[in-house]
C-alpha cells in the first residue's frame, strides 16, 4: 500500500487502529482492518473516517487486483464499538470472511464511509423535501466517485472498473445508493439496496428510476432490493412499487435484479446482517 495524498493537499493514509485497552477487539489486531481518519472533502464540510477491510486474499497474492464494495453508515458495518446501538453491527467482516473461505463469494475490500451524524439525512438524500430538507446526496456522490474512490483505486490493488464496483446501504443508504448508482452507472455496476426510504420526498427516487435510460456507455448496474415485513406496510409496499418499477425499465428478476422480502426482519444492524451473506453472494459471486 502507498501514502496517498488528499485532495487538499494533507497527507493523509489508511493506517492500523490503535489498541484499545479499555475495550479491546479483535480487529484492534488484524493487519487487514484499516482506517483513513477524517477523510475531508471538497464538497462536503464534514471530517467523516473511511474503513478498508482487506480480503485474506490480499495479503496472500500480492500480484493479483480485487474488487470494491463501498458501504454507507460506515461506523455501523463492522466494529460494535462504534455502531449507532452498540454491539450491533453487520458483522461485515465475519461474513464476507467465510463467504470467501468457503469458495461462495469473490474476495473483494470491502470500504466502510462514516455517516456524519447530523447530516446524516442531509447527504443521503437526493432530492429536496419541502418539509425535511435535505438534498445534498449529490455532492455526497462527488465525493465518492471524484475524491474517495480515485484513493481508495490509487492505495490499493482494485480492479477499478464498473463491473468490480459496487456500493451499498440500508434506509436512507439504500436511497442514496441506488440514485447515485443509477447516476453514475458507468462507476457503479453492482447496487445493494436494502430497507430502502422510498418514502423520501414522495417517492421522488422513483421518478429516478423511470428516468434512467440504459445503453451502452450507461449500462442497467445489477441490484440486490430488500425489505423486511415488519419495517411497517407502507415501506413494503412501497419497496413492492419500486421492484415492479424496476422490472418495467428492464431489470430482469434472477438475472440482474433480485428482490428478498425477508419475513419479520426489522429496520435494525441486526436484520441486514442477518442477510448480509445473500446480498454479497448476489453482487460478488465467486468465480465459476
Amino acid at each position: 500500500m502507498r501514502p496517498l495524498f488528499h485532495t487538499l493537499a494533507q497527507q493523509q493514509e489508511f493506517v492500523r487502529l490503535p489498541a484499545n485497552a479499555g475495550s479491546p477487539s479483535k480487529l484492534d489486531e488484524n493487519p487487514r482492518y484499516l482506517r483513513l481518519k477524517d477523510f475531508r472533502s471538497r464538497w462536503l464540510p464534514s471530517r467523516r473516517d473511511v474503513i478498508a477491510y482487506l480480503p485474506q486474499a490480499y495479503m496472500s497474492e500480492p500480484e493479483r487486483q480485487f474488487p470494491v464494495f463501498y458501504l454507507h453508515d460506515g461506523q455501523n458495518l463492522f466494529d460494535g464499538r462504534t455502531s449507532y446501538v452498540a454491539a450491533h453491527s453487520w458483522r461485515a467482516t465475519e461474513t464476507a470472511d467465510a463467504l470467501t473461505a468457503a469458495g461462495k463469494m469473490e474476495p473483494t475490500i470491502l470500504v466502510g464511509i462514516a455517516n456524519t451524524g447530523v447530516k446524516r439525512m442531509t447527504e443521503y438524500t437526493p432530492t429536496r423535501d419541502a418539509r425535511l430538507g435535505g438534498g445534498a446526496g449529490d455532492r455526497y456522490g462527488r465525493l465518492l466517485v471524484e475524491e474517495l474512490k480515485p484513493l481508495v483505486d490509487q492505495t490499493f490493488r482494485t480492479l477499478p472498473g464498473r463491473e468490480h464496483t459496487g456500493m451499498g446501504g440500508s434506509s436512507l443508504g439504500g436511497l442514496i445508493t441506488l440514485a447515485l448508482g443509477l447516476k453514475y452507472p458507468e462507476v457503479f455496476g453492482r447496487l445493494a439496496v436494502m430497507s430502502p426510504s422510498v418514502w423520501w420526498s414522495q417517492r421522488s427516487i422513483l421518478n429516478i428510476v423511470s428516468e434512467f435510460r440504459a445503453s451502452d456507455s450507461r449500462p442497467r448496474p445489477r441490484i440486490w432490493l430488500d425489505m423486511g415485513t415488519a419495517e411497517g406496510l407502507r415501506h413494503l409496499r412501497d419497496t413492492d412499487l419500486l421492484h415492479r418499477r424496476l422490472r418495467l425499465r428492464g431489470w430482469k428478476d434472477g438475472v440482474d435484479l433480485q428482490y428478498l422480502r425477508v419475513e419479520g426482519a426489522q429496520h435494525n444492524e441486526d436484520a441486514w446482517a442477518a442477510r448480509f451473506d445473500e446480498t454479497l453472494t448476489f453482487l460478488f459471486p465467486a468465480e465459476q
